[in-house]
This record gives C-alpha cells, structure tokens and sequence, in this order.
C-alpha cells in the first residue's frame, strides 16, 4: 500500500501578513554561536574551543498566540457554553477521534471576498461533487483567501461561512471543519461593514456562534486546498495539547492511500 501526504499547513514565520498587525507572531532566533556562553555555563571548564566548529545550539524563543498559524479552534474559542447551554470544552479536551476522519472539500474560490456562504450554497457544492455528508468526516472550505496567503490583502480575503451553512454540517454529524482563510467567518471589514448598514449584531462571528448550538472545531489557516480532490483522503489535524486553552497549533496534512 503506498500513501501520499499532502501538507495542509502553513509555516509559522515573521515579516509576512498572516494576521492583523496587533496579531502578528514573533520569533527571534538564536544561532550556534550566539548561545555558547549559554551552553558553555553549564560545563564548568569547556570553552569554545572545545566545541566542534565553535558551536553550541540553535533554538528560537517565539512570541505567539495560539492563533497563530495552522491551528484549531476549540469550542471554547466561540464562546463558554456550547451544545445550547453545557460548558464549551477546550483544546485539550476536544476528542482527537474528532482529528482523523475522511476528508470533503468544498470549493468556493469562486465565491467574492466577504461573500457569506449559505446552507445552500453548501448543498449545491455537493451535488456538484456527488458526495452525501457522513458524521464525523472533516469538511474544508476552499476559498480565494488561500492564493493570497503572506499578501497584505489576506486578512480581508475570502468569503466565509454563515451560521446556517455552518449548521447544515453541524446537523449531519461532521464536528471539524476548516477553511483556508484567516477566519471561519467572512472577513471582519466586510462584516463591519454589513453591520454598520444593518445594526444586527447577529452578522457578527456568526459562523463561529453556531458552536453554541452544537459543539465543533474549525481549522483556520490551512495551505494547499487547491491540491486537493472533493473526497478520497483522510485528514489528520491533532492539535497541541495546551491547557485549558482555546486552541492549540496542528501540521494539518491529507493522508492519500493507494494499492
């Protein structure tokens, strides 16, 4: 049997537009030689010299959020409670059966940025693939945000995914979605535009809210949909097991089996 991996996630890095600018992480790095005071200390007696090449460690002490990069939201994320009133659970006690499961993407780069994708549009997409949703399967949005990753424009790029469509998926068992675009949600300038219009704070995370009603996570910032075909594939996105947090970095990747 052969198996084929496609990395879903992207690099962690600085001096691209991943996030907001409040949002943006920090790495600095620390080559061979900047730490040998650090790792001769520990030696009493050893000197540079003893080193081979005169070098020590590289490590990188990183300034994050765990919403930086590649991650999954728990429900914990959206908001305290979920499954309509029980206490939200966070990223270390999300099921990881939830994280490997057969994957279904749903192609909707053709779908204007801010557009907020509906229960139909979702039943429309697949019909179009001829695929019929089963619990627990992943369920991953491509969208015209994941061109456009590291540019100044990707934070306000892509459509987004509304409470019903999200619901739609909620309703037939699937308990992890994902979309390569910095949000589940339609990009906040848009939405903030359609509130200022509308006064209805309901448009607001709308896409995430849905956990309220019934639990699930979402994986935001994937890399590479456009690799991927509508179905025949499992997905693997365990995350870090943080405390009590509300989401936890995963290397999100496509497993390929054949033979």
């Amino acid at each position: 049997m052969g198996t084929r991996i496609v990395d879903l996630s992207v690099a962690l890095e600085t001096g691209i537009m991943s996030d907001p600018p409040r949002n943006l992480p920090e790495i600095e790095y620390h080559d061979h030689h900047s730490t040998v005071d650090v790792f001769t200390s520990i030696f009493p007696g050893l000197t540079v010299g003893d080193l081979p090449g005169g070098e020590a460690w590289a490590v990188e002490t990183l300034k994050v959020s765990t919403h930086n990069g590649t991650h999954l939201d728990a429900p914990w994320h959206f908001h305290s409670t979920m499954d309509n009133g029980e206490r939200a659970i966070t990223i270390d006690e999300v099921p990881l059966e939830w994280c490997f499961n057969p994957g279904v993407k749903l192609d909707f780069r053709h779908f204007p940025d801010g557009y907020v994708a509906t229960a139909g549009d979702v039943e429309a997409e697949l019909a179009r693939i001829g695929h019929e949703l089963s619990p627990f399967e992943i369920v991953v949005v491509n969208t015209a945000a994941g061109a456009r990753y590291g540019h100044d424009d990707y934070v306000s790029s892509g459509c987004g995914m509304g409470r019903e469509a999200t619901l739609y998926l909620l309703e037939r068992g699937v308990r992890v979605t994902g979309t390569d675009a910095w949000s589940w949600d339609a990009p906040f300038i848009h939405t903030a535009r359609r509130y200022a219009e509308t006064g209805d704070a309901g448009l607001i995370w709308e896409g995430h809210r849905a956990g309220m009603d019934i639990g699930y996570c979402h994986i935001e910032k994937l890399a590479n949909l456009d690799q991927l075909p509508p179905t025949g594939y499992t997905i693997a996105c365990f995350p870090w097991k943080i405390r009590a947090a509300s989401a936890g970095f995963t290397r999100a990747v496509a497993i390929f089996t054949s033979g």
